[in-house]
């Protein structure tokens, strides 16, 4: 297939609807919390980009929300076209400087808490095309205080997303999350994993259902673990030391998103808003 159009118009109604009943669900715990924080939403056109051509077009629009559960949270959606930069077109699958048009839409979710005790958290979703067209995404679990029981309830929701799609899926993917968010100037883990996939590439319209599938599967999946685990720890007690150990972690999870993170790396080469792009940023952290 070369005509992806349709496909991607399915995809971001999809990005669109999960990011709206993502909102309704962590405001609902701010009201739990006596919170009347809710998202404000800033819309974005895309910027033009060097060495890009007509037609580009497209935007999004940037979600964020802070409260006294959710220190600061943003849910992005973004759905763009037009041609990669020469010098970028190389690093990203099936384009190159001589065939550089993609499109790519897609939901972004980082979540950094008030109280250390709860989790914070990670979630991305997305559809691609070039010459080739994939779907790609994962989820990511980030406690500065772990508890084993959140994580293994976390990976258990995801785990069976996977394998209701995939025999393998789960095994892979959860490497794939280990070898990938982990930081290796600090020779540590960003968190306690989830899973990571990127490149399920789809041949025709049955392999793009399977995979556009799956990717709601996660997206369903992140919607129906996160919000139990956040209202189980919500109103935990902390001490100035737990607040301590939340900003040095969050310290080292700028570190990995700034250096390392291949989201933000695609936002800032393809022409995305530069505040919906570090909206992953912590509030506040620290280094020693």
């Amino acid at each position: 297939m070369t005509d992806w159009t349709a496909h991607t118009d399915r995809a971001r109604h999809w990005f669109e609807t999960l990011r709206s009943r993502i909102c309704a669900e962590f405001e609902a715990i701010e009201r739990e919390a006596g919170s009347s924080a809710s998202f404000e939403y800033t819309p974005w056109k895309r910027a033009a980009v060097e060495g890009g051509e007509d037609g580009e077009t497209g935007g999004g629009t940037r979600a964020l929300m802070k409260g006294e559960v959710f220190e600061k949270v943003g849910v992005n959606v973004s759905t763009v076209v037009g041609a990669l930069s020469k010098d970028f077109a190389g690093t990203i699958n099936g384009a190159s400087a001589e065939q550089n048009a993609f499109s790519a839409t897609g939901i972004s979710l980082v979540a950094h808490m008030r109280n250390p005790h709860v989790p914070a958290v990670h979630m991305n979703t997305r559809f691609l095309t070039t010459t080739k067209a994939w779907f790609g995404g994962g989820a990511d679990l980030n406690p500065p205080l772990p508890y084993d029981e959140d994580t293994a309830e976390f990976h258990a929701e995801l785990k069976a997303a996977c394998d209701a799609h995939g025999e393998r899926y789960y095994e892979r993917y959860k490497t794939w999350a280990d070898e990938y968010f982990y930081i290796p100037h600090r020779k540590v883990h960003r968190g306690v994993g989830g899973i990571f996939y990127d490149h399920l590439e789809c041949a025709d319209d049955a392999a793009w259902e399977a995979n556009f599938a799956f990717t709601q599967a996660v997206g369903e999946a992140f919607l129906a673990v996160f919000p139990r685990l956040v209202r189980r720890r919500m109103g935990l007690d902390f001490t100035p030391a737990d607040k301590a150990r939340q900003l040095e972690w969050r310290g080292r999870y700028a570190e990995f998103n700034l250096v390392y993170d291949r989201g933000t790396l695609f936002g800032l080469k393809t022409g995305g808003n530069i505040d919906a792009i570090l909206m992953s940023l912590p509030p506040e952290a620290t280094w020693s």
